[in-house]
């Protein structure tokens, strides 16, 4: 009799299966299992080298991880192309910020929105063109930019330059949004807008981040994942996380930054 394969848990949207990541003889990541669920927003938290960005870069396809896979709504992506992660409903946003400095904010959005357009369709009609121009504008509406949609990206403040290059993240239409330290540099003002927006994004998508100011993760996630020397130490909600006694003596007595 032939077996039937598992019945994926449709809650799910993203899984790990014992990942590990290294890199020569240094263990970057080892045997991380974890589930990321459909419409959550999730916080990956621990110390400086605690392997949060090799996490994320496995997460989002840009590292292969050297040891288990990686599942999007059951499907293995381990290994695959980076640029088909955008094609399956997977957008991120990187650390360092990475607008176009010499292109306004809504040329920036558009070129987003064109890259997704078939390469070959060299004979566009002109209202295939209107259509993007409508749709960049709605996503500068999205993350609050609407107003600068004529300001070189180069001039915008470090938390707009950040809040639009959520924009183009958006342009693919992902169900899954990774972002990677979005407040990094951001004064507290800059880093309340950009929680506020996260907040709202989930409201439609599910949403991974990593981060490291634990007051503000803990105000707007649903769980949390804390590695420590590249394990996973605990997950939980943010009550659990709190409540747990190793990660309090490992993390959260550290001064944050």
């Amino acid at each position: 009799m032939t077996m039937q394969p598992a019945p994926q848990d449709q809650s799910i949207i993203m899984r790990t299966e014992g990942v590990g990541k290294t890199f020569g003889r240094f263990v970057a990541l080892k045997d991380i299992s974890a589930e990321f669920r459909h419409g959550a927003i999730t916080s990956i938290i621990g110390p400086n080298g605690a392997g949060k960005s090799t996490y994320f870069n496995l997460l989002s396809g840009a590292f292969a991880p050297t040891t288990g896979k990686v599942l999007f709504e059951g499907r293995d992506v381990t290994g695959m192309a980076q640029h088909k992660f955008a094609h399956l409903g997977i957008a991120k946003s990187f650390q360092i910020t990475n607008v176009f400095p010499l292109l306004t904010t809504h040329e920036n959005i558009r070129v987003s929105l064109q890259a997704l357009v078939s390469r070959f369709d060299i004979f566009r009609p002109r209202t295939r063109l209107s259509e993007l121009d409508d749709e960049a504008e709605a996503l500068l509406e999205r993350v609050g930019l609407a107003g600068h949609r004529h300001r070189l990206a180069g001039s915008l403040a470090h938390g707009e330059q950040r809040a639009l290059e959520v924009g183009m993240a958006l342009a693919s239409h992902p169900r899954l949004l990774l972002l990677d330290e979005p407040t990094a540099g951001m004064s507290p003002e800059e880093t309340r807008t950009m929680m506020d927006l996260i907040v709202r994004l989930a409201e439609e998508r599910t949403v991974i981040l990593v981060e490291h100011k634990m007051k503000l993760v803990m105000g707007i996630s649903d769980r949390l994942l804390v590695l420590h020397h590249g394990e996973l130490l605990a997950e939980g909600t943010p009550d659990d996380i709190r409540r747990n006694e190793t990660v309090k003596r490992v993390y959260l007595g550290q001064r944050e930054h």
